[in-house]
């Protein structure tokens, strides 16, 4: 189980890692496009977070949030396939979604591929709902299905 101290924003020395989980997880079949150096230009960008999931030495998962003044865009979030199914991105979402709201962003957004039922599903369960299809969203050669949540207020201390 990975709990929210075990995650952190990335190190520079992680965007290597964090680009092999894209490619391998997200980005298989199409163009390396979150490349090392796209990585690490987030990490640097003060209008997006890049967090990650640390187990033992080595990057498990990670999430890269982009925020805008009133929106928040999830472009990544992946999972090494030995750690999933154990709450790491459950956590992961949950630590960008609370960020979000302390942003004062009152929608989270995201796309996924058509083809990836089961991570509609990871977010439908947690709140996100379908709002559309993004015809040949990923190069042209596959659609994407759009998903929102909106966030509540935090909570007044």
């Amino acid at each position: 189980m990975i709990y929210h101290h075990d995650i952190d924003l990335a190190r520079t020395t992680d965007a290597l890692a964090i680009a092999e989980l894209s490619r391998d997880a997200i980005e298989y079949g199409l163009a390396w496009r979150w490349t090392t150096r796209r990585v690490m230009h987030s990490i640097h960008d003060a209008d997006t977070n890049v967090v990650v999931a640390r187990q033992g030495i080595g990057v498990a998962g990670f999430g890269i949030m982009q925020y805008g003044q009133e929106e928040a865009h999830l472009a990544l979030l992946a999972v090494r396939g030995a750690q999933r199914r154990h709450g790491l991105g459950s956590a992961l979402l949950a630590w960008l979604e609370a960020t979000a709201r302390v942003a004062g962003c009152k929608l989270l957004r995201l796309e996924v591929r058509i083809t990836n039922p089961g991570a509609m599903a990871f977010y439908r369960q947690r709140g996100f709902e379908e709002a559309g299809v993004a015809v040949g969203y990923y190069e042209g050669v596959e659609d994407a299905v759009r998903m929102l949540k909106r966030l509540s207020a935090p909570d007044a201390a």
